[in-house]
């Protein structure tokens, strides 16, 4: 058995690479930007690549490679099930509506006229997204019908920026004061007002729809659970001063009281529905009920080496230290496994 793994600085790949080092697993390390990378994966069993929704050659045709490599035999991670809907908040909605799951209430426009005539119906504050984004980018809370009929028209006419070079600039400079980044940074963002990011310009403008979320009151922070390979961790992120997102804020809290069973137990639930193989979903909550705002296969895993410990299925608590990127490799090779099986029955 072997398995490739595309490393990049950044990601799971390096906790991949020492996993398989630790626990002699046979492993190649490939670039699924070279032309001939399906010929490089002729050897292996197994490809990993934790591709990143910001990355401008990942999001031109990670998940076709991906899904190709599975239709073709190969097991790969993130799969079909696991990665489709990364990073596209609309196709996250019509997912977790087909699945019955608590998702706060969405609206989806593909029609100016339409939008409209929802937006002089409808109560506000409502939040607006656009389907792609982390961190709270380009999430904005609409407090009354003039702001969502101008989102409407923008949306609709010349659309929007995927980098939004003013709020990232607030963003750093809150970073910078808090002390989470540093001056050069804050540079980068003042740079950015007139120069764009790679990604920006080869995505181009999101237009010719527009999305909306119901705004969940009394929220001070949201809860995410992570769930893989049968086992979940979770952590509390706080809403930033004087805003409402709280995702990207960087104040987080880790301690067990801070998640009830319950919502852990619903997100096991909605990973086996979904086939996931790595499940991020996002929590708010209303009158104590949990509400999911949105989901992903993907996170920053060092603001996770924190976590005091992990629930397995039965909701039994493992306290101390864990490796989730581990229990990718083992997802895995256990796939391998049962697929080897399976033609030498046959």
């Amino acid at each position: 058995m072997k398995i490739a793994i595309h490393h990049r600085k950044e990601g799971f790949s390096s906790s991949w690479i020492k996993y398989c080092k630790e626990h002699g697993i046979d492993y190649k390390i490939v670039n699924c930007y070279d032309t001939g990378i399906v010929d490089q994966l002729a050897d292996c069993d197994a490809l990993m690549w934790h591709f990143h929704q910001a990355n401008c050659r990942d999001i031109l045709f990670a998940k076709q490679l991906i899904y190709s490599l599975q239709t073709a035999g190969k097991v790969v991670f993130p799969d079909f099930h696991t990665a489709w809907h990364f990073d596209d908040k609309v196709g996250q909605m019509y997912l977790l509506e087909s699945v019955g799951a608590p998702v706060v209430p969405s609206y989806i426009f593909y029609d100016k006229e339409k939008a409209l005539e929802w937006v002089n119906k409808t109560d506000f504050p409502k939040v607006f997204k656009l389907r792609t984004g982390s961190g709270s980018s380009q999430v904005r809370l609409i407090e009354d019908r003039f702001a969502a009929v101008k989102v409407v028209k923008q949306a609709f006419g010349k659309g929007f920026s995927q980098y939004e070079a003013k709020s990232n600039f607030r963003e750093r400079w809150r970073k910078y004061r808090k002390g989470d980044t540093g001056l050069f940074d804050v540079v980068k963002g003042l740079i950015r007002f007139g120069y764009t990011t790679d990604f920006d310009r080869v995505a181009g403008k999101e237009k010719g729809y527009v999305y909306f979320q119901d705004f969940v009151k009394g929220n001070n922070f949201d809860i995410r659970v992570i769930v893989i390979e049968g086992k979940a961790f979770a952590i509390k992120r706080l809403v930033r001063k004087n805003d409402f997102r709280a995702s990207g804020s960087g104040f987080v809290e880790y301690d067990k009281v801070n998640f009830d069973t319950e919502t852990v137990k619903l997100s096991f639930e909605i990973t086996e529905k979904l086939k996931s193989q790595s499940l991020a979903i996002d929590y708010v909550f209303r009158d104590g009920e949990p509400m999911i705002v949105e989901i992903s296969y993907g996170y920053i895993k060092e603001v996770y080496e924190k976590c005091t410990g992990y629930w397995d299925r039965e909701l039994k608590w493992h306290e101390g230290k864990f490796n989730p990127q581990g229990w990718m490799v083992e997802s895995v090779i256990k796939k391998v496994q049962k697929r080897t099986e399976k033609v030498t029955l046959k």
